[in-house]
């Protein structure tokens, strides 16, 4: 009779990241190499209030440790990416729109219930660690993130650190006011990049198109509700030969070339990785308009400095970022 043999259990270290989100949020489970051993999803229902959603995050925590078969003593330490300015270093939350958040000391409360070492950053700063360390942009010396969606976030590292100011989180490219007089932006100042190149921004375009019956496909899957005209929705529009849609796309992309542009300047970035839902859904596009627009706009020495990637980690990228950051730190703790 052939013995069967008991799987290898994995060895410490572990790791935790945690993506707090608007609509949900992730929480993965790790071992050394950054395998997965387990996960969790739900949804934040950030209406309810910080401590609400503060008792699932440890819930869906928990959730994901009993599937790695571990707990949360097994834990080397833990990152949490979460939306909106934060303070890295005291570990507190400035301010979260999408879930209703002013100066949340998450870390300090986090720790209370857990007894780790535990980690805060962006959520976007997460994602971008994440393409650095194990996606699109392994082995860059310098990275520049930018995922546009609802809004447009952006993030950076830097030989192997996340760029941050002293008292918050840094690189709101978003923010970059690429027209003089624009429209008006969530932050109350005119034509930043957000206004011309979110899918929000995209999506309204579509709409009045749609609606004087320029985009006949889109027209008659979904009319003109804003909301259900989604990066999914508006690749299949494209595809099924609405070219003012592609047209309003294309502006888009360009746009954000022009913005990522004076990141570039400014850092001179090896890579650029371009994720969020828009690019997943139209990355050939993405890639190509804001590659030209880019080029087109900096300095003729910068011209083949740096490459546009689409993110290659998806919806993993933050949970899996943060994780690696929180490794990093506290190997960085025990350096010194």
């Amino acid at each position: 009779m052939a013995t069967v043999m008991a799987p290898k259990k994995p060895k410490p270290p572990f790791y935790a990241g945690f993506d707090l989100g608007g609509t949900k949020m992730l929480s993965a489970v790790y071992d050394s190499r950054f395998r997965q051993l387990g996960r969790s999803r739900t949804s934040t229902n950030g209406q309810q209030g910080a401590e609400r959603v503060i008792q699932r995050m440890l819930s869906t925590l928990a959730d994901a440790l009993a599937k790695a078969g571990l707990d949360s003593s097994d834990l080397a330490a833990v990152g949490i990416g979460v939306p909106g300015p934060v303070n890295m270093t005291k570990g507190v939350v400035h301010t979260s729109l999408n879930l209703g958040w002013q100066d949340v000391p998450l870390v300090k409360i986090l720790q209370q219930q857990l007894d780790r070492p535990l980690w805060l950053l962006n959520d976007v700063d997460a994602g971008v660690f994440g393409e650095f360390e194990h996606g699109a942009a392994r082995g860059a010396h310098c990275v520049i993130g930018v995922f546009p969606g609802t809004g447009i976030g952006g993030g950076a590292v830097y030989d192997g650190q996340v760029i941050s100011g002293r008292g918050q989180s840094a690189m709101e490219i978003g923010h970059i006011q690429v027209i003089n007089g624009g429209p008006l932006c969530t932050c109350g100042r005119h034509g930043c990049l957000e206004t011309v190149a979110s899918r929000l921004a995209i999506s309204s375009q579509a709409a009045a198109m749609a609606y004087r019956g320029k985009a006949p496909y889109l027209y008659e899957q979904i009319g003109t509700e804003v909301a259900l005209i989604r990066s999914g929705m508006l690749a299949r529009s494209i595809k099924h030969g609405d070219k003012a849609i592609e047209g309003i796309v294309r502006e888009a992309a360009r746009f954000l070339g022009k913005g990522i542009a004076q990141a570039v300047m400014m850092m001179l970035p090896d890579i650029i990785v371009l994720g969020g839902g828009l690019v997943e859904a139209m990355p050939d596009l993405f890639v190509e308009e804001v590659e030209k627009s880019a080029r087109s706009h900096v300095l003729p020495e910068f011209h083949s400095s740096f490459c546009v990637k689409p993110a290659a980690l998806g919806d993993d990228a933050s949970v899996l970022g943060a994780a690696s950051w929180a490794a990093r730190q506290l190997s960085a703790e025990h350096k010194t």
